[in-house]
Protein backbone atom coordinates (compact mmCIF):
# COMPACT_ATOMS: atom_id res chain seq x y z
CA UNK A 1 0.00 0.00 0.00
CA UNK A 2 1.32 3.24 -0.84
CA UNK A 3 0.03 4.49 2.39
CA UNK A 4 1.97 2.54 4.40
CA UNK A 5 5.41 4.24 2.81
CA UNK A 6 3.92 7.99 3.75
CA UNK A 7 5.62 10.45 5.71
CA UNK A 8 2.96 13.61 6.06
CA UNK A 9 4.53 16.43 7.44
CA UNK A 10 2.17 17.55 10.80
CA UNK A 11 1.48 20.77 9.12
CA UNK A 12 -0.23 19.16 6.13
CA UNK A 13 -1.63 16.18 8.08
CA UNK A 14 -3.47 19.36 10.09
CA UNK A 15 -4.32 21.13 7.24
CA UNK A 16 -6.12 18.27 5.14
CA UNK A 17 -7.68 17.23 8.63
CA UNK A 18 -9.40 20.55 8.81
CA UNK A 19 -10.71 20.95 4.65
CA UNK A 20 -8.04 23.40 4.25
CA UNK A 21 -6.30 24.02 0.88
CA UNK A 22 -3.31 22.00 0.42
CA UNK A 23 -0.99 22.19 -3.31
CA UNK A 24 1.77 19.62 -3.75
CA UNK A 25 4.99 20.55 -5.53
CA UNK A 26 7.89 17.73 -7.25
CA UNK A 27 10.76 18.06 -6.29
CA UNK A 28 12.86 16.98 -9.29
CA UNK A 29 12.58 21.11 -10.27
CA UNK A 30 14.92 20.79 -7.09
CA UNK A 31 17.42 18.24 -8.28
CA UNK A 32 17.43 17.56 -11.72
CA UNK A 33 15.69 20.92 -13.24
CA UNK A 34 17.60 23.78 -12.27
CA UNK A 35 21.43 24.47 -10.94
CA UNK A 36 22.24 26.11 -7.19
CA UNK A 37 21.17 28.15 -5.66
CA UNK A 38 18.56 28.92 -8.65
CA UNK A 39 16.77 25.18 -7.97
CA UNK A 40 16.47 26.34 -4.02
CA UNK A 41 15.50 29.98 -4.31
CA UNK A 42 12.51 28.51 -6.85
CA UNK A 43 11.51 25.72 -4.90
CA UNK A 44 11.46 28.51 -1.81
CA UNK A 45 9.73 31.09 -3.63
CA UNK A 46 6.90 28.52 -4.37
CA UNK A 47 6.33 27.24 -1.02
CA UNK A 48 6.00 31.42 -0.38
CA UNK A 49 3.66 32.07 -3.49
CA UNK A 50 1.05 28.82 -2.26
CA UNK A 51 1.21 30.31 1.14
CA UNK A 52 0.67 33.93 -0.38
CA UNK A 53 -3.14 32.65 -0.67
CA UNK A 54 -3.76 30.95 1.85
CA UNK A 55 -2.84 27.25 1.14
CA UNK A 56 -0.39 25.17 2.76
CA UNK A 57 2.61 23.94 0.45
CA UNK A 58 3.26 20.18 0.51
CA UNK A 59 6.80 19.51 -1.96
CA UNK A 60 7.24 15.78 -2.32
CA UNK A 61 10.00 13.65 -2.12
CA UNK A 62 11.61 9.82 -1.27
CA UNK A 63 14.27 9.47 1.53
CA UNK A 64 15.10 5.91 2.69
CA UNK A 65 12.13 4.29 1.84
CA UNK A 66 9.45 6.80 2.68
CA UNK A 67 7.22 8.79 0.58
CA UNK A 68 8.04 12.75 2.29
CA UNK A 69 4.58 14.67 1.72
CA UNK A 70 5.65 18.15 3.03
CA UNK A 71 9.54 18.85 3.46
CA UNK A 72 11.42 20.64 5.89
CA UNK A 73 13.79 24.11 5.29
CA UNK A 74 16.50 21.69 5.69
CA UNK A 75 15.24 19.03 3.28
CA UNK A 76 15.14 21.81 0.42
CA UNK A 77 18.32 22.52 1.18
CA UNK A 78 20.01 18.84 1.13
CA UNK A 79 18.48 18.44 -2.63
CA UNK A 80 19.24 21.50 -3.55
CA UNK A 81 22.96 21.32 -2.72
CA UNK A 82 23.15 17.07 -3.12
CA UNK A 83 26.12 16.19 -5.57
CA UNK A 84 25.42 15.61 -9.31
CA UNK A 85 24.25 12.05 -9.86
CA UNK A 86 23.17 11.26 -6.04
CA UNK A 87 19.69 12.07 -6.23
CA UNK A 88 17.49 9.24 -8.04
CA UNK A 89 14.62 10.74 -10.06
CA UNK A 90 11.45 8.84 -9.35
CA UNK A 91 8.80 8.07 -12.06
CA UNK A 92 5.83 5.69 -11.70
CA UNK A 93 8.00 2.95 -13.52
CA UNK A 94 11.30 3.95 -11.01
CA UNK A 95 9.06 4.07 -8.11
CA UNK A 96 9.11 0.90 -6.02
CA UNK A 97 13.15 0.94 -7.54
CA UNK A 98 13.56 4.83 -5.34
CA UNK A 99 12.04 3.31 -2.33
CA UNK A 100 14.11 0.00 -2.15
CA UNK A 101 17.26 2.10 -2.91
CA UNK A 102 17.39 4.15 0.24
CA UNK A 103 18.47 7.69 -0.01
CA UNK A 104 17.19 10.58 -1.53
CA UNK A 105 15.16 10.51 -4.46
CA UNK A 106 13.15 13.61 -6.14
CA UNK A 107 9.60 13.08 -7.69
CA UNK A 108 8.65 13.78 -11.42
CA UNK A 109 4.87 14.23 -12.22
CA UNK A 110 3.24 10.77 -12.26
CA UNK A 111 5.09 10.00 -8.71
CA UNK A 112 4.38 13.52 -6.85
CA UNK A 113 0.48 12.72 -8.02
CA UNK A 114 0.69 9.54 -6.47
CA UNK A 115 2.03 10.38 -3.15
CA UNK A 116 -0.25 13.72 -3.12
CA UNK A 117 -3.41 11.47 -4.06
CA UNK A 118 -2.65 8.87 -1.57
CA UNK A 119 -2.23 11.62 1.15
CA UNK A 120 -5.28 13.02 -0.02
CA UNK A 121 -4.29 16.45 -1.74
CA UNK A 122 -6.47 17.50 -5.13
CA UNK A 123 -4.10 19.93 -6.74
CA UNK A 124 -0.14 19.38 -7.89
CA UNK A 125 1.80 22.78 -9.29
CA UNK A 126 4.56 21.80 -11.69
CA UNK A 127 6.26 23.53 -14.39
CA UNK A 128 5.56 21.49 -17.72
CA UNK A 129 4.35 18.03 -17.92
CA UNK A 130 6.06 15.71 -20.09
CA UNK A 131 4.71 14.46 -23.25
CA UNK A 132 4.98 12.94 -26.46
CA UNK A 133 8.40 13.64 -27.77
CA UNK A 134 9.52 14.74 -31.23
CA UNK A 135 9.63 11.37 -33.27
CA UNK A 136 8.15 9.10 -30.91
CA UNK A 137 5.60 8.40 -33.99
CA UNK A 138 7.22 9.09 -36.55
CA UNK A 139 10.92 8.86 -36.11
CA UNK A 140 13.38 11.98 -36.62
CA UNK A 141 15.06 14.17 -39.50
CA UNK A 142 17.19 11.64 -39.60
CA UNK A 143 15.21 8.55 -40.68
CA UNK A 144 15.59 6.85 -37.62
CA UNK A 145 12.30 4.81 -36.93
CA UNK A 146 9.76 5.62 -34.15
CA UNK A 147 11.02 6.11 -30.86
CA UNK A 148 8.40 5.57 -28.48
CA UNK A 149 8.81 7.91 -26.34
CA UNK A 150 5.99 8.96 -24.21
CA UNK A 151 6.29 10.53 -20.75
CA UNK A 152 4.47 8.56 -17.64
CA UNK A 153 3.07 11.65 -17.12
CA UNK A 154 0.58 11.02 -19.44
CA UNK A 155 -0.48 8.13 -18.17
CA UNK A 156 -0.58 8.98 -14.58
CA UNK A 157 -3.08 12.16 -15.56
CA UNK A 158 -5.30 9.70 -17.35
CA UNK A 159 -5.68 7.71 -13.90
CA UNK A 160 -4.76 9.74 -11.08
CA UNK A 161 -7.10 12.21 -10.00
CA UNK A 162 -5.53 15.12 -9.62
CA UNK A 163 -5.82 18.79 -10.52
CA UNK A 164 -2.40 19.44 -12.17
CA UNK A 165 -1.54 23.34 -12.80
CA UNK A 166 1.62 24.06 -15.42
CA UNK A 167 2.61 26.47 -18.41
CA UNK A 168 1.34 23.38 -20.69
CA UNK A 169 3.66 20.29 -22.09
CA UNK A 170 7.10 21.13 -22.52
CA UNK A 171 8.08 23.32 -25.69
CA UNK A 172 10.61 20.48 -26.84
CA UNK A 173 7.55 18.23 -27.49
CA UNK A 174 5.67 17.41 -30.22
CA UNK A 175 2.49 19.60 -28.77
CA UNK A 176 -0.62 18.11 -31.39
CA UNK A 177 0.44 14.56 -30.42
CA UNK A 178 0.86 15.24 -26.56
CA UNK A 179 -3.05 17.18 -27.07
CA UNK A 180 -4.33 13.88 -28.60
CA UNK A 181 -3.16 10.85 -26.47
CA UNK A 182 -4.11 13.46 -23.72
CA UNK A 183 -7.53 13.27 -24.83
CA UNK A 184 -7.32 9.62 -25.93
CA UNK A 185 -7.00 8.47 -22.02
CA UNK A 186 -10.19 11.66 -21.19
CA UNK A 187 -7.62 13.93 -19.94
CA UNK A 188 -9.33 17.42 -20.10
CA UNK A 189 -6.77 20.35 -21.14
CA UNK A 190 -7.69 24.17 -19.46
CA UNK A 191 -5.95 27.17 -20.66
CA UNK A 192 -6.71 29.94 -18.16
CA UNK A 193 -6.81 33.38 -19.34
CA UNK A 194 -6.54 33.06 -22.88
CA UNK A 195 -7.75 30.81 -25.92
CA UNK A 196 -4.00 29.39 -26.82
CA UNK A 197 -2.07 26.68 -25.52
CA UNK A 198 1.05 28.27 -23.42
CA UNK A 199 3.92 28.02 -25.33
CA UNK A 200 6.35 27.29 -21.81
CA UNK A 201 8.39 29.64 -22.50
CA UNK A 202 6.27 31.85 -24.55
CA UNK A 203 2.99 32.79 -23.76
CA UNK A 204 1.04 30.80 -26.71
CA UNK A 205 2.61 27.98 -28.83
CA UNK A 206 -0.12 28.77 -31.62
CA UNK A 207 -2.35 26.47 -30.80
CA UNK A 208 -6.12 26.78 -29.59
CA UNK A 209 -6.76 25.07 -26.07
CA UNK A 210 -9.06 21.96 -26.21
CA UNK A 211 -10.83 24.77 -23.35
CA UNK A 212 -10.67 27.46 -21.58
CA UNK A 213 -11.68 29.29 -18.33
CA UNK A 214 -11.60 32.67 -18.00
CA UNK A 215 -10.77 32.96 -14.61
CA UNK A 216 -9.26 30.72 -11.64
CA UNK A 217 -12.74 30.29 -10.17
CA UNK A 218 -14.24 28.92 -13.69
CA UNK A 219 -11.38 26.78 -13.81
CA UNK A 220 -11.64 25.37 -10.35
CA UNK A 221 -14.92 24.79 -11.04
CA UNK A 222 -14.60 22.58 -13.97
CA UNK A 223 -11.58 20.64 -12.46
CA UNK A 224 -13.95 20.36 -9.22
CA UNK A 225 -16.61 18.89 -11.26
CA UNK A 226 -14.10 16.79 -13.06
CA UNK A 227 -12.51 15.44 -9.96
CA UNK A 228 -16.09 14.89 -8.67
CA UNK A 229 -16.87 13.04 -11.32
CA UNK A 230 -13.83 10.23 -10.67
CA UNK A 231 -12.41 10.70 -14.00
CA UNK A 232 -9.22 10.85 -13.83
CA UNK A 233 -6.82 14.08 -13.81
CA UNK A 234 -7.27 17.21 -15.16
CA UNK A 235 -4.96 19.14 -16.50
CA UNK A 236 -4.70 23.50 -16.15
CA UNK A 237 -1.91 25.21 -18.36
CA UNK A 238 -1.24 28.49 -17.03
CA UNK A 239 1.15 31.02 -19.38
CA UNK A 240 4.38 32.16 -18.14
CA UNK A 241 4.29 35.82 -16.92
CA UNK A 242 4.49 38.83 -19.78
CA UNK A 243 7.26 40.08 -18.07
CA UNK A 244 9.16 37.15 -18.21
CA UNK A 245 8.28 35.48 -21.51
CA UNK A 246 10.23 34.72 -25.00
CA UNK A 247 8.76 36.26 -28.06
CA UNK A 248 7.10 33.48 -29.31
CA UNK A 249 9.19 33.37 -32.52
CA UNK A 250 12.64 33.55 -30.18
CA UNK A 251 11.46 30.61 -28.34
CA UNK A 252 10.65 28.75 -31.48
CA UNK A 253 13.90 29.11 -33.37
CA UNK A 254 15.90 28.13 -29.97
CA UNK A 255 14.05 24.65 -29.88
CA UNK A 256 14.12 23.99 -33.32
CA UNK A 257 17.69 24.66 -33.52
CA UNK A 258 17.93 22.51 -30.39
CA UNK A 259 16.66 19.55 -31.87
CA UNK A 260 17.93 19.60 -34.77
CA UNK A 261 21.58 19.72 -32.92
CA UNK A 262 20.57 17.12 -30.65
CA UNK A 263 19.22 14.64 -33.73
CA UNK A 264 22.52 15.50 -35.14
CA UNK A 265 24.47 14.71 -32.05
CA UNK A 266 22.38 11.13 -31.65
CA UNK A 267 21.27 12.74 -28.30
CA UNK A 268 18.29 10.35 -27.19
CA UNK A 269 16.86 8.53 -24.53
CA UNK A 270 16.79 9.91 -20.95
CA UNK A 271 19.57 12.50 -22.01
CA UNK A 272 17.60 14.49 -24.28
CA UNK A 273 15.34 16.52 -22.15
CA UNK A 274 18.03 17.87 -20.10
CA UNK A 275 20.49 18.39 -23.50
CA UNK A 276 17.62 20.42 -25.43
CA UNK A 277 17.34 22.48 -22.02
CA UNK A 278 20.75 23.46 -21.23
CA UNK A 279 21.17 23.91 -25.29
CA UNK A 280 18.00 26.39 -25.31
CA UNK A 281 19.61 28.21 -22.69
CA UNK A 282 22.88 28.96 -24.50
CA UNK A 283 20.92 30.19 -27.02
CA UNK A 284 18.50 32.34 -25.55
CA UNK A 285 21.73 33.51 -23.49
CA UNK A 286 19.52 32.20 -20.14
CA UNK A 287 16.25 33.88 -21.25
CA UNK A 288 14.69 30.88 -21.47
CA UNK A 289 15.85 29.91 -17.48
CA UNK A 290 14.46 32.96 -16.58
CA UNK A 291 11.46 32.20 -18.01
CA UNK A 292 11.30 28.52 -16.32
CA UNK A 293 11.69 29.74 -13.01
CA UNK A 294 9.25 32.60 -13.42
CA UNK A 295 6.56 30.55 -14.77
CA UNK A 296 7.14 27.52 -11.95
CA UNK A 297 6.70 30.12 -9.42
CA UNK A 298 3.43 31.78 -11.44
CA UNK A 299 1.80 28.35 -11.06
CA UNK A 300 2.51 27.53 -7.79
CA UNK A 301 0.69 31.07 -7.51
CA UNK A 302 -2.54 30.08 -9.40
CA UNK A 303 -2.41 26.44 -7.74
CA UNK A 304 -2.80 28.55 -4.24
CA UNK A 305 -6.53 29.82 -4.53
CA UNK A 306 -7.55 27.45 -7.29
CA UNK A 307 -6.84 24.67 -3.98
CA UNK A 308 -8.64 26.95 -1.76
CA UNK A 309 -11.95 27.12 -4.25
CA UNK A 310 -11.75 23.33 -4.32
CA UNK A 311 -11.39 23.16 -0.77
CA UNK A 312 -14.61 25.37 -0.29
Amino acid sequence: MIADRLTVAPEVTSALADGRAVVALESTLISHGLPYPTNLEVARASEAAVRESGAVPATVAIRDGHLLVGLAAGDLEALATAPAGSVRKAARPSLAAALVAGGWAATTVSATMIAAHAAGIRVFATGGIGGVHRGALAGGRSGRPPSFDISSDLEELGRTPMAVVCAGPKAILDVPATLEYLETRGVPVVTIGQAELPGFYARSSGIRSPLTAATVEEAAAIAGRHLELRLGGVLLCVPVPASAALPDDVARDAIERAIAEAESAAVTGPELTPWLLARIATLTDGASVRANTALIENNARVAGPLAAALAD
